[in-house]
């Protein structure tokens, strides 16, 4: 996830729904999940079957991916409403078929020793992976140029099996209005209607769209959006219906959302808490620390093989066992 230009509204009347009981897999007894946010962005190229693959032999226990769908209303894995930003594309996703996305190479501004990792304005040498999707360079060993393009979910669902995914539900085009992301909930609920399984969680930063996902298919997990997110926190009421997970920055705006006291509260609700990181958060060591002090069930990091080596050195306080 990334923090959106403002708050769009504090909701200050609770949704009526109830509140997560029982056992809830997602509330970690040992170490929190190391979630792959994008497969890893800054240390592999975003949203790729590569990026997943490699993020999840460094030790990452989740991935975290975006939808997009097509102009054929398959859903794709993709952060962007365009294809500009990340692939050797221009436009957007939804003015595409799903033939011509699968021909574009997802790893083309990927320059994995920058300090942007996805800056245009760098020597072609600098992006290692260009090519490879294309079958103008060689993959490297062990992987196909498939890797290095778009997949779809259900790919990425198929490629792995047994791994938890987190979904973002996105917008259709760079205007991202409210109907755009009530369709691509609905286009993702239709995909999903057949799967079996119950290691998903499905969010969006727009409240609607999460209860419209979640009233189409209530039996998978959702996380809630700012209104959501804003109702239980200011408010004191429900996040919304069959929330399992608050998935959230440190902070938002001037508001301090992730403390130790919010977290603990969210666990004697029974609720997970998962934390990604906005552009004023330093996803870093130093803060995977103190996160896994505050006890959270997740973090959502760019950097999965860097945050494992945290992980393996940094146990977390036998406080935190619920």
């Amino acid at each position: 996830m990334r923090l959106p230009a403002a708050l769009l509204v504090l909701v200050v009347l609770a949704v009526a729904a109830a509140p997560a009981h029982g056992a809830n897999r997602w509330i970690q007894k040992d170490a929190p999940l190391n979630i792959a946010h994008q497969g890893g962005e800054d240390e592999f190229p975003s949203n790729t079957l590569y990026a997943f693959r490699k993020a999840v032999r460094a030790g990452a226990d989740m991935l975290e991916l975006d939808i997009g769908v097509t102009r054929d209303d398959r859903v794709i894995v993709m952060h962007d409403t365009t294809v500009d930003g990340k692939t050797n594309g221009t436009g957007t996703v939804e003015s595409k078929p799903l033939r011509q996305i699968k021909r574009l190479d997802a790893a083309y501004w990927f320059a994995p020793d920058a300090e942007q990792h996805y800056s245009h304005d760098l020597p072609a040498s600098a992006y290692r992976f260009r090519g490879v999707a294309t079958g103008d360079r060689r993959p490297p060993h062990g992987f196909k140029a498939a890797d290095f393009r778009v997949p779809t979910l259900r790919q990425v669902m198929r490629a792995f099996p047994h791994t938890p995914i987190n979904i973002e539900i996105k917008g259709r085009t760079p205007e991202e209005a409210d109907a755009e992301y009530l369709k691509n909930a609905e286009v993702l609920a239709r995909t999903l209607r057949k799967t079996r399984r119950r290691d998903l969680i499905v969010v969006s930063f727009l409240q609607p769209a999460v209860d419209r996902f979640h009233e189409l298919l209530p039996r998978i997990d959702v996380a809630p959006g700012i209104a959501g997110v804003a109702v239980w926190l200011f408010a004191g009421g429900s996040p919304g219906p069959g929330v399992a997970a608050f998935q959230v920055p440190i902070t938002f705006g001037e508001t301090e959302v992730t403390t130790a006291e919010n977290v603990a509260r969210a666990h004697s609700e029974g609720y997970a808490w998962h934390n990604w990181f906005s552009g004023g958060d330093s996803d870093s060591p130093a803060t995977w620390r103190t996160l896994i002090d505050m006890c959270v069930d997740g973090t959502m990091t760019s950097q999965p093989r860097a945050y494992e080596r945290v992980l393996r050195s940094h146990r977390r306080p036998a406080r935190c066992r619920p």
